[in-house]
């Protein structure tokens, strides 16, 4: 009996152990689906169809919306009229086709039963006495609505007015259809209950053609997603305004908007027809169908529900016309519904996640980035100096990376404000640290850029600052604690500061946002300190690009470009401790703060749209976790780096603490310094105002539903 019971417990305690670990799956398989994140997919089919066919037409849909289901959509989108063919121009006043027409939409409803997603196809409707062009919504096997186009086009080769009614001529809010009664209106959003930020709203194409789209008052009603049914035959031009038109409006009302558009089979008999789909974000296309295609076909996106939300929230004008317009938003009627959404199986975003979020990866826009970038640094320093009546700069250069751009910077200042480039007074200091390749190229830089230049060595007054401190390196110990390091950064400052005294001019700083982000300066009289910061607002994966971008451009003459890339080339270090070599620092900023690419990709979404750790963690193993997907900004000479979970999870805990519990202090007393991007400052004056002593709690426990691998 003993062992016997035995056996039982062994068993008992696999079966529990297998059941932790399904759970412990389960939990894990959430973090990697889309819908955990507040992602939604969404699909816009451009299917195949038969002109004054519903059920051959009906098919071809339920084939496209069962293959975006499978795909995890959780929202597809049909064309205007696909279930009868837009052109069927007199045919509609048929009988027959209009009843046809009602049975496809009977087989959709009754396939949408097994189907997981919303759908929204097109029909035309008689309700009483009228007929009308549709888009019903349909998930669940019922219909949860019928939305009429409000804008009937009767001009150019459209006659639509001759067979329909537009939507304010309905005298009725619910129709009875297939047996239910049916929400009827222009005026309807509809949301899905177990996915609350996805609430969309139906218009009919002309309808986003008008000056004040019916889209418009629904988003200020709370849709985050705006979908439209065209059928929009094709001219030549017409592609590209429709791109315009659907991404300013994705933009002006911080949505998304999904455009279908009628394709292959459509009548010939006076125009055609080349299938283009497209969805927007917030202005951003996120994708494309393929126009002209012989095949049915869908193309996917992931929207990013919370992004929009916070958007809107940020942008507190958007509050403002919500108020204004209260009257037209409170006629909306909401449907709610619940779809069978994919939670427990992983999902990965399928969404392009730029690895440098402030460097895009497509070299025009790259190139056009830093040049916009370089130029506002450059107006920025030009007024300061005009409105001064200051004509000289002092500035540290160390022969890395931050010193470098801010010099190159003043250099232009110059050469716009027409004066001579030897008012830089750039000044190298060498310390106890410094390595022979820095020094070098310290004194390389400033000869090129045709500064004056000028070297001091600080290691007799930090020597004689740490005798004062009775520090054990006077008397010779090697200790390199934090009070070594700061005498040395904070003498540098020192003497920057008098010599732009003794010279009437202001000093430049150096130091960049990723650094005031993790707080890697030294606070007061440091590198956190100077009259004006060309640099403060610009990350470090971005001034890395920009070096290299005034390399590849030839802006510097000569061996400038030689130099510039040797610079880029170098570790990044504070040179403050000794190293075992002259040419192998003793310190390595990246192992002590993370790297750079990884951190600035955590600051821009937490800073720019507050997101939690969790979901930073999942975008950025979306971006770095396979180096060989998605593009770089860069050719293959640089660097390829990607990141597992483990690493992200480990490094984004550097960022979360320093970000939030220990750095503030410094970024509340910043110098001035121009802001270059959206989102993209941490003065207290611009973009970030935060108490310096909050705490990191709530981030750091967000971290725990990060998995470790």
């Amino acid at each position: 009996m003993m062992a016997c019971r035995q056996r039982e417990c062994r068993h008992a305690g696999q079966t529990e152990a297998r059941g932790f670990l399904k759970v412990k799956q389960k939990m894990s398989n959430r973090f990697f689906n889309i819908y955990s994140h507040d992602f939604a997919r969404v699909a816009v089919g451009v299917p195949r169809c038969r002109v004054a066919d519903p059920a051959g037409n009906a098919q071809e849909t339920i084939a496209l919306a069962t293959q975006a289901a499978q795909n995890g959509a959780a929202l597809v989108v049909f064309p205007e009229l696909g279930l009868s063919a837009y052109t069927c121009d007199d045919l509609f006043h048929q009988r027959a086709l209009l009843d046809a027409s009602k049975q496809a939409l009977a087989a959709i409803v009754a396939a949408s039963a097994e189907i997981p997603a919303a759908l929204v196809v097109g029909l035309p409707l008689q309700v009483e006495h009228l007929l009308f062009n549709c888009a019903a919504v349909v998930a669940g096997g019922r219909i949860q609505g019928i939305v009429p186009k409000s804008y009937l086009p009767n001009y150019g080769e459209f006659y639509e007015a001759r067979q329909f009614s537009p939507a304010d001529c309905a005298s009725v809010t619910e129709v009875n259809l297939l047996g239910q009664a049916v929400p009827f209106g222009a005026s309807l959003l509809f949301e899905i209950a177990n996915l609350p930020l996805l609430k969309f709203h139906v218009e009919i194409c002309e309808d986003v053609w008008v000056p004040i789209p019916p889209s418009s008052f629904a988003a200020l009603a709370g849709a985050t997603v705006l979908v439209n049914l065209s059928a929009s035959n094709i001219v030549v031009g017409k592609s590209g305004y429709r791109h315009q038109l659907v991404s300013q409006q994705s933009a002006r009302c911080l949505s998304a908007y999904l455009y279908s558009s009628a394709g292959k089979g459509e009548s010939s008999t006076d125009m055609a027809w080349d299938g283009q789909a497209l969805i927007c974000e917030n202005g951003e296309l996120l994708a494309e169908s393929e126009r002209f295609s012989d095949d049915s076909h869908l193309v996917h996106a992931d929207i990013d529900l919370e992004r929009l939300s916070r958007e809107r929230m940020r942008t507190t004008t958007f509050g403002h016309s919500m108020r204004r317009h209260r009257e037209e938003a409170a006629k909306f009627r909401t449907v709610s519904f619940n779809i069978d959404l994919p939670l427990e199986k992983k999902l990965p975003l399928k969404r392009n996640v730029e690895r440098f979020p402030y460097v895009p990866a497509d070299p025009k826009r790259r190139d056009e980035r830093c040049e916009e970038v370089y130029n506002i640094q450059v107006q920025a320093l030009v007024q300061r100096l005009s409105a001064s009546g200051i004509a000289k700069v002092v500035i540290g250069v160390s022969g890395g990376l931050d010193s470098t751009h801010a010099l190159l910077v003043c250099a232009k200042a110059m050469d716009r404000l027409g004066l001579p480039r030897t008012n830089i007074l750039g000044v190298t200091m060498p310390g106890f640290a410094t390595s022979d390749r820095t020094l070098l190229q310290a004194r390389q830089l400033m000869e090129v850029v045709g500064c004056s230049a000028s070297e001091i060595d600080i290691r007799p007054s930090c020597l004689q600052m740490l005798k004062d401190l009775g520090h054990p390196y006077a008397e010779g110990e090697e200790k390199y604690d934090i009070t070594f390091e700061n005498v040395q950064a904070g003498e540098r400052t020192n003497h920057l500061f008098r010599l732009a005294n003794f010279q009437n001019g202001i000093v430049i700083g150096t130091g960049d946002l990723s650094e005031l982000a993790l707080g890697w300066c030294t606070y007061g009289v440091g590198d956190h300190m100077s009259h004006y910061n060309v640099n403060a607002s610009v990350p470090k994966t971005l001034i890395t690009h920009l070096v290299r971008w005034v390399a590849e451009t030839g802006q510097i003459a000569g061996e400038g470009a030689g130099v510039l890339l040797n610079i880029l080339d170098t570790d990044i270090s504070p040179e403050l401790v000794p190293g075992k070599a002259d040419d192998r620092p003793g310190q390595k900023t990246e192992d002590f703060i993370g790297p750079y690419e990884l951190q600035d990709f955590h600051l821009y979404y937490t800073l720019r749209f507050g997101f939690t750790p969790s979901k930073v963690a999942f975008l950025a193993f979306s971006a770095w976790g396979d180096r060989m997907a998605g593009r770089w900004p860069e050719g293959p000479h640089v660097a390829r780096n990607e990141y597992d979970l483990a690493a992200i999870r480990r490094n984004l805990g550097i960022f979360v603490y320093r970000f939030f519990k220990t750095s503030q202090f410094k970024r509340s007393c910043i110098p001035n310094a121009p802001k270059v991007g959206s989102g993209g400052s941490l003065s207290p004056r611009g973009d970030w105002r935060a108490p310096s002593d909050s705490e990191a709690t709530v981030w750091m426990d967000d971290l725990k539903n990060i998995p470790e691998h």
